[in-house]
């Protein structure tokens, strides 16, 4: 059954209301934004010193009860969410940059007032997301949001070899201290030549932005210290220009397998994905018994 913003609660529903902040310059707030501060009762931040630091940077009076909203208290925080829904307030959330929710502090809120019948709206604004992928320089016309990588090495490497034939543009988020590694694990599964974009610190004062290849930029990472904020893209994979072996075909068969779909389906869809015929594929996988 499809979702619905319904009323279960009063005439005048009450909205729980994602608001995109700026990533670093203030001057990107939005009016929008600006007035949603000024006339909220209750505001739910990610961090409240650092959302009152915006708020003085942008000369607004905040007079909202603000309580604190991030990944650590969360799942606890949705019950006073709720509770002030329901007691008709609308409630703004907002995290320390971009849009909440995408990799930040939001999903089980907006999850909830879906659940409970309360309508989510949003103020739409800056996001690191979007603004690397424009700035890569890489196609934009298909691409994937993967969040961050794991953390330790040995889930990495696989995370990063389950996507080596991905074939849209792909964006993901990487902490300073461990860029080095992710860039030098993409580089094992995806090829040292495939084309990548390091983004650092978009819209702030340093922002940085290195293209090349992904040993190239492997290669800065290890040039000298990392520091602020990373947006990594890097280019999908392009099978007219490289030759897979039968058994790295078999490999991308089995990976579809694993989601829980059909060898059928699975052949289909490396099929289409490489840009080869089913039948090719479905001799390989003949074969491979």
């Amino acid at each position: 059954m499809m979702d619905k913003d319904t009323d279960r609660h009063n005439d005048a529903m009450s909205e729980l209301i994602l608001a995109a902040v700026p990533l670093g310059n203030v001057g990107d707030a939005s009016t929008r934004l600006k007035e949603a501060i000024s006339q909220a009762e209750f505001i739910a931040a990610e961090d409240s010193r650092r959302f009152l630091r915006l708020c003085k940077d942008l000369g607004i009076e905040c007079k909202a009860q603000i309580f604190s909203f991030f990944e650590g208290n969360e799942s606890a925080r949705l019950d006073e969410i709720a509770e002030k829904l329901s007691s008709g307030h609308n409630v703004l959330l907002v995290t320390d940059a971009g849009m909440p929710s995408v990799s930040d502090p939001g999903y089980r809120a907006v999850r909830m007032a879906i659940d409970e019948g309360f309508k989510v709206s949003v103020i739409p604004g800056p996001s690191a997301v979007l603004a690397a992928l424009a700035l890569s320089g890489l196609p934009t016309d298909s691409f994937a949001f993967d969040g961050f990588p794991p953390r330790t090495s040995g889930a990495r490497d696989q995370w990063c070899e389950d996507r080596a034939h991905e074939v849209r543009t792909l964006v993901l988020f990487e902490a300073p201290h461990r860029i080095a590694e992710t860039i030098g694990a993409l580089s094992r599964a995806f090829g040292a030549e495939r084309q990548g974009a390091i983004c650092r610190e978009i819209t702030k004062t340093y922002e940085e932005v290195v293209r090349g290849s992904l040993a190239q930029l492997h290669e800065w990472t290890l040039s000298k210290e990392m520091l602020g904020e990373f947006t990594i893209v890097v280019a999908g994979f392009d099978a007219s220009t490289q030759e897979l072996s039968d058994g790295e075909i078999a490999a991308i068969v089995h990976r579809y397998e694993s989601s829980g779909i059909t060898r059928k389906e699975a052949i289909a869809m490396t099929a289409k994905e490489l840009h080869i015929p089913k039948r090719k594929v479905f001799d390989i996988m003949i074969d491979e018994k």
